[in-house]
């Protein structure tokens, strides 16, 4: 796994901070991740074995996705914490007035970054405290609580139409 994250995953990783990630470029990257993951473990897409079973063997919980979307959100949180006259604060907030050109992308990085919030039950007043927003964001899910981590993670319940619920799992330290 040293070699996964000091090699594939910091190259599939490289920039990611301001990709505008669509559906196709979400399926590339992981293709591109399992791909390597088969490799390393020397699984042959002959020998038919899924992905979530490869990613249990590798000890890997979370997509590359999900990592984009944890950089993408850090990355925006610090430009928001920026002063205002700050270069990248104001191309942040910077919209143009006329329409799209035809070809153009119909969804704006930051279209995908409200979404994400959203999906995260954070919004835009948070990314000021940067301790609330690290937790938020998902980098730094453990809550330290006396002797005890505190970990929280987000499950989809079937009879909940998308609504995001969280668990809790407490662990001796």
């Amino acid at each position: 796994m040293n070699i996964y994250n000091a090699l594939i995953k910091s190259s599939l990783l490289y920039g990611s901070e301001i990709w505008r990630l669509t559906e196709n470029n979400k399926r590339r990257v992981e293709a591109t991740e399992m791909d390597a993951l088969r490799r390393s473990s020397r699984i042959s897409r002959k020998e038919r074995i899924k992905n979530v079973t490869i990613r249990q063997q590798t000890g890997l919980e979370e997509t590359i996705v999900k990592e984009i979307e944890q950089n993408q959100l850090t990355w925006y949180g610090h430009v928001q914490r920026m002063a205002e006259g700050r270069l990248l604060k104001i191309a942040l907030k910077w919209m143009p007035k006329q329409k799209r050109a035809r070809r153009r992308p119909k969804k704006t990085w930051m279209e995908s970054i409200r979404k994400v919030m959203n999906e995260r039950n954070l919004n835009e007043g948070q990314c000021e405290d940067r301790k609330q927003w690290s937790l938020g964001v998902g980098q730094r899910r453990k809550e330290f609580c006396n002797r005890y981590y505190i970990y929280i993670w987000p499950v989809w319940e079937t009879n909940i139409s998308t609504s995001n619920k969280c668990k809790l799992k407490l662990k001796y330290a």
